[in-house]
């Protein structure tokens, strides 16, 4: 599991930065790619990468505003001829809707694939037993989402020498009790996988938010999070102007990550006003309040490990 950031700018794109989009990459969990937002021109940034947008599974877009959806219906027109066959589903805030099938109906685009859109509300948007995605309103001025992604916790490593001492040879069973299921032998012995597997591995949360102001669904979506991607609009101490425009400052994004307890913080939205060096400013004033502090630049990649 890793978050390839597209496009980490706010509002306008910029020669540092594009406007908001992120790529989750489930290579190896379900073989898919899922999105949050997509800003004007994601699917150029995405030429600059390894994705291939038949991968795409699914995208969860936070917020309206044109710098988290300009991007869409170019993507989706365009996955049509590079090879995209599987659905694709649009999960956001009430609205994407009427504007997917407005801007593909007047610019008569035809899809080859199958287009789910759906309308959250707050509350589970998305569970498989794999993964569940979950959504909270956020403090923006227009309805704004964040997401909290849940990876379902994983069977323990599997004890194959006390297996073997057992006298269970290698072979399908193994799988099985893998997987945690009992398995009668031929002398009708039951095997309980619990007495051949380690501890469960927790699973991972990946929290990622929309624009916002400091709130309390913030912190509760980023609750013990392994990654928390948190907008940065102001530096430290600009807190009345980003409350004026419904943003959130460096020591912010901090205080919510300090609260959550999440483990890794990362800063997008970063305004144009801010250079490469006073990017690096940023980030000093977030690990001031939080050390695990990263801030994101369009192509970064952060790797979401399994937990040991």
């Amino acid at each position: 599991m890793e978050l390839l950031f597209l496009g980490t700018g706010a509002g306008v794109p910029a020669k540092l930065r594009n406007v908001t989009s992120m790529a989750l990459k489930l290579l190896d969990e379900r073989g898919s790619v899922w999105l949050f937002d997509c800003g004007e021109a994601t699917q150029h940034q995405i030429l600059h990468t390894s994705l291939k947008p038949r991968r795409i599974e699914k995208i969860f877009i936070t917020h309206l505003h044109g710098d988290h959806i300009y991007g869409l219906p170019g993507l989706l027109s365009s996955r049509s001829f590079q090879g995209g066959e599987s659905e694709v589903e649009i999960v956001g805030p009430p609205g994407i809707e009427t504007f997917l099938k407005i801007s593909l109906s007047v610019s008569g685009s035809y899809l080859k694939y199958p287009l789910k859109i759906t309308e959250v509300n707050e509350g589970t948007v998305f569970a498989d037993g794999q993964f569940k995605v979950e959504a909270l309103l956020l403090d923006h001025g227009i309805a704004s989402y964040g997401y909290r992604v849940t990876e379902a916790d994983r069977p323990g490593t599997l004890m194959a020498d006390k297996l073997e001492e057992a006298g269970i040879p290698p072979g399908p069973i193994y799988r099985k009790i893998k997987a945690g299921e009992p398995v009668a032998l031929e002398d009708g012995t039951v095997i309980d996988p619990a007495d051949f597997l380690g501890p469960r591995q927790r699973g991972r949360i990946v929290t990622i938010l929309g624009d916002t102001r400091f709130c309390a669904n913030a912190i509760e979506l980023a609750r013990n999070a392994d990654l928390l991607v948190h907008e940065a609009t102001f530096a430290a101490g600009e807190e009345k102007m980003a409350h004026e425009y419904f943003h959130s400052t460096t020591a912010q994004a901090a205080d919510v990550a300090i609260k959550a307890n999440a483990k890794k913080l990362c800063l997008t939205h970063i305004s144009s006003r801010y250079d490469r060096q006073a990017s690096r400013e940023l980030l000093k004033e977030a690990q001031g309040f939080f050390e695990n502090t990263e801030i994101a630049e369009d192509f970064k990649e952060i790797n979401i490990p399994l937990h040991q």
